[in-house]
Parts: structure tokens; sequence; C-alpha cells
């Protein structure tokens, strides 16, 4: 298993459901659920099993070893399979403010949506708040899939912003909606 420096504990657990150092066995079905869903995140090309495992060598691997990292990535498992992956990324130290990363398998996504951003974000608050420390953890999400938002805003994301026409999306303009947790 990988071990993140900047973590005293690598591995979050609730019920049959845990977060882990994101593993290199997982990175191919990763691939697939990017490539597949692909319409809701900042990926502009079908990746290939030499892009994923270049990203994984040369971008994955050197954050284990980084004091700061700039991404935290973990495989979300149930029991023992991979059922998604995400963490916090772009994490601003200074600051202690992440967004909150997260894809799950395309059939989960499907049929157990709420459940498993749920399961999620309970464990990723674990990492941020009582591990980290972290003040703030945001979402950037294209609006594309408004069910999300009330997702987010059960589990405690308030709805801070919207950048108004901010992405360009199959030649239209659209929204970015930003939900934040604070720690007091």
């Amino acid at each position: 298993m990988n071990y993140y420096k900047c973590l005293n504990n690598q591995i979050f657990s609730q019920n049959n459901y845990s977060i882990i150092p994101i593993r290199m066995e997982d990175r191919f079905d990763i691939m697939k659920w990017r490539n597949e869903q692909m319409f809701h995140l900042r990926q502009t090309k079908i990746l290939t099993k030499n892009d994923q495992d270049n990203y994984f060598k040369n971008t994955i691997k050197p954050l284990f070893e980084q004091e700061f990292p700039d991404q935290i990535l973990f495989s979300y498992m149930y029991n023992e399979k991979c059922i998604g992956y995400g963490g916090l990324v772009h994490i601003n130290w200074l600051n202690n403010n992440a967004e909150i990363s997260f894809i799950m398998d395309t059939n989960l996504e499907k049929l157990e949506f709420e459940k498993h951003w749920t399961n999620y974000l309970n464990l990723l608050y674990k990492v941020a708040f009582d591990e980290l420390k972290l003040h703030k953890i945001y979402t950037y999400a294209f609006d594309l899939r408004p069910h999300i938002y009330e997702v987010f805003e059960k589990n405690g994301l308030i709805k801070e912003a919207v950048l108004k026409e901010h992405y360009l999306f199959n030649n239209k303009y659209i929204d970015i909606v930003i939900h934040s947790k604070y720690i007091q």
C-alpha cells in the first residue's frame, strides 16, 4: 500500500466503505470511468492506457513523498473492491483549503449516486478536517448535473458562489457552481 507522508492515518473507514491511498492497480478502472464521464470533468481528451501509466508514474507516485502535495488522491472502496476515486486537489497549504474531487463507477452513478457521494464526503471530511486540519473544502462543479447540489447541501456543504458563463461546453458557456464546508 502507498503512504502519504502528510497523513498519520492512511485508511479512513465507515461501515463497509473506505478510502485508501490511490492504488496503481485501480488506474485502468479509473481511466474507464473518467473517459465515460468526461462531460463533467476538466478532462479534454480520451485517456489511453499509456496516458494513465504515465500519469501514475510521473504525477501520482511523487505525491507520496511530498510533505505538502498539491493533491491527495484515494481509491474509494467497498469492502476490497475499488468503486471510485477522488480526494483533495488544488490544495492550498498556506490558506488551508482544497477542492473536493470524486468520481464513482459509472454504473453506480446511475443507481446509487446520493449514497456514494454521501459515504465519500463523510470519509473525506475525516481526512480534510480531522487529519489535515484544513479550514475549508469546496466543490467546483460544471452546472450540468443539478441533482448533485441537493446531495452537497444534505451533507453540510453550502452554496457559496456561481461563476456565470465561466466554462465553454459544447459551444455554449455554462456556469460553475461552488459549494463549501468550513470548520469554524
